[in-house]
């Protein structure tokens, strides 16, 4: 989205954040739902000029806020409703309504003792050299652990 900054979208550190793209997977940020249509039509027309069409099975509204009842989020793509998730997952990273990390972390927490438990006749067997041992730990469990904690929040 040519110009981005000067369409709505959430201020994050100053600036205006309204789209994350990695590869062909695109993300739209805005702070209401009134924003969100506005730039999905916004997009659906320079996609539109360069002879794409937006997928609406591909394509899913997520709404995250704090409070506890779940908000309602009607977006439309040429006049089909797109469905609204409570959950999804983008670049490995789980996200959620609520816009808590617990899932995210329990995940990351069960994958580290599915690789623990994998490796634990390396990490206590006496003749490898605690060196190494911590190396592995390094290498196979420390990653595994961190990834996507960048995102955590401790909300």
């Amino acid at each position: 989205m040519r110009n981005s900054e000067n369409h709505p979208g959430i201020k994050v550190g100053g600036q205006n954040i309204n789209n994350l793209r990695y590869a062909d997977d695109t993300v739209l940020i805005a702070e209401n739902k009134e924003d969100l249509q506005k730039l999905l039509n916004i997009v659906e027309e320079e996609s539109r000029k360069k002879n794409l069409e937006l997928n609406s099975k591909k394509t899913e509204v997520i709404v995250i806020s704090r409070k506890q009842e779940s908000s309602k989020c009607d977006i439309f793509i040429n006049e089909v409703k797109l469905k609204q998730r409570e959950k999804f997952e983008y670049l490995g990273t789980i996200i959620s309504n609520d816009g808590k990390t617990n899932r995210e972390i329990s995940a990351s927490t069960a994958q580290v003792k599915i690789n623990f438990q994998k490796m634990k006749t390396i990490l206590t067997n006496k003749h490898i050299s605690i060196k190494m041992r911590k190396r592995a730990l390094q290498c196979f469990i420390e990653p595994v652990l961190m990834y996507g904690c960048e995102a955590w929040t401790t909300a």
